[in-house]
């Protein structure tokens, strides 16, 4: 069987996808599986661009001696292959298949002393000859392989023949979110931040909702799914800062000094024009950075990126606070939760929402007190729907806190109301009642 001896003799994505569509014409059936290399970056990073492409090479050339010269091969993008298989449409076979590629790599690559285990992310769509279009074929596959790069306990997902994947629906997302930054459709809510003591709302966290024409409101799923695509997400997070930014000279010339916090997304972090976008809405709008907190979550704050740890380091230096959110939900590294510096953790709501049937939740609520009073931040707890869950969390000494008991996320003037009032329970003044 002959052997690639370079990338550049793959098919690539355009020649691939043209062989899918006359191997569609020769079969009764056919299925694609969309091949990712896990966390090949950190090849190259580490290893350099040539080293990487040895590896890829090799990966190429032993799925196509795995599966034999029924199969055709293509490179899809930098690490992702395309597998055909023509005459197949059973999804069993398939996951057998895919079963097979991960065995078969369990043998590591070497090449001059380093030596590679391939890890896979793989996405597969099987289709019959009636039903078969190339571009909905190819989009429903990485509509798959996305699917198995977001499964928790398995890299492998299947989209079947009765599935719908809403890809035409997702593009006409995509193409809506321009129209929406342009035409003012996007809107912040607010979620009261509450004293848990006095029951006085003392903060709020800023949540996006898209006011769409024909889908009324929507959640912040698929707009920043869509703003993921466009590559529009720090346009999308920019524009949520300066709404924060408007919010607070509101509630300043209502003489309400509330703090706001905003959900930041890894790619900001990444971006170099972070803190001066920030010093600068601080200053066009008069407001001190003292009353904006950035809300990052847990995988991104323990990601160890000396780029992240700078630019969060950065940002506290100009008083801007930092919080962890959803604290515990994912793999806490203690280790680096001690050595970052935040003002913030957020218990995430899964600990809180079932305080009062697992001891063990208030256990570990109890640890994320410890640990914030011993770096000096604050705990806040998320996700509080009952007096019970309350009333435990004053006795373990939890100060802040959110949650439906309070509220939910609300538009500005609704918040406006809310918060003027002097305790709150249930949307309502409740003095006495808690």
């Amino acid at each position: 069987m002959s052997q690639h001896t370079s990338l550049a003799t793959i098919p690539n994505r355009y020649a691939f996808i043209d062989s899918i569509s006359k191997q569609a014409s020769r079969s009764g059936a056919i299925s694609l599986m969309l091949v990712d290399v896990v966390r090949f970056s950190d090849v190259t990073t580490s290893l350099g661009i040539h080293v990487g492409d040895r590896f890829l090479l090799e990966i190429a050339n032993r799925i196509q001696l795995l599966f034999g010269q029924s199969v055709y091969i293509g490179r899809i993008s930098g690490d992702v292959f395309g597998i055909v298989f023509p005459n197949e449409s059973n999804e069993g076979v398939m996951r057998k298949m895919f079963e097979r590629l991960v065995e078969h790599f369990k043998t590591p690559m070497h090449y001059e002393g380093t030596a590679f285990i391939a890890d896979f992310n793989v996405g597969v769509v099987c289709s019959d000859k009636r039903e078969f279009e190339i571009t909905r074929f190819v989009s429903r596959a990485e509509t798959a392989l996305k699917q198995a790069k977001e499964n928790k306990y398995e890299n492998y997902f299947a989209l079947t023949k009765t599935d719908k994947a809403d890809t035409g629906r997702s593009l006409a997302l995509k193409a809506d979110l321009k129209r929406a930054l342009a035409q003012n459709e996007l809107e912040l809510y607010y979620q009261p931040k509450v004293n848990l003591a006095t029951l006085e709302v003392i903060g709020a966290e800023c949540l996006l909702r898209w006011n769409h024409p024909l889908d009324g409101v929507l959640f912040p799923g698929p707009l920043i799914e869509a703003a993921e695509s466009y590559n529009m997400m720090n346009e999308l997070g920019y524009w949520t800062l300066e709404q924060a930014f408007r919010a607070l000279v509101e509630l300043n010339a209502l003489k309400m000094p509330i703090v706001l916090s905003v959900n930041i997304s890894p790619t900001q972090l990444y971006d170099n024009q972070l803190v001066p976008t920030l010093t600068m809405l601080s200053e066009t709008y008069a407001m001190p950075l003292t009353l904006i907190e950035l809300e990052l979550t847990e995988d991104v704050a323990l990601s160890n990126s000396l780029m992240v740890k700078k630019q969060l380091d950065e940002l506290r230096s100009f008083g801007v606070s930092v919080s962890v959110d959803d604290f515990g939900k994912g793999y806490s590294n203690l280790a680096y939760i001690r050595d970052l510096d935040l003002d913030a953790l957020k218990v995430d709501k899964s600990f809180v929402m079932e305080l009062e049937a697992h001891p063990v939740n208030r256990a570990i609520i109890e640890a994320a007190k410890v640990i914030g009073h011993a770096k000096g931040c604050s705990v806040v707890a998320e996700g509080i729907e009952t007096i019970e869950q309350l009333h435990i969390l004053r006795e373990v000494g939890v100060a802040q806190g959110q949650g439906y008991l309070f509220s939910r996320a609300i538009p500005f003037k609704s918040f406006v109301a809310l918060a003027q009032q002097e305790i709150i329970v249930g949307n309502s003044p409740a003095r006495g009642k808690a």
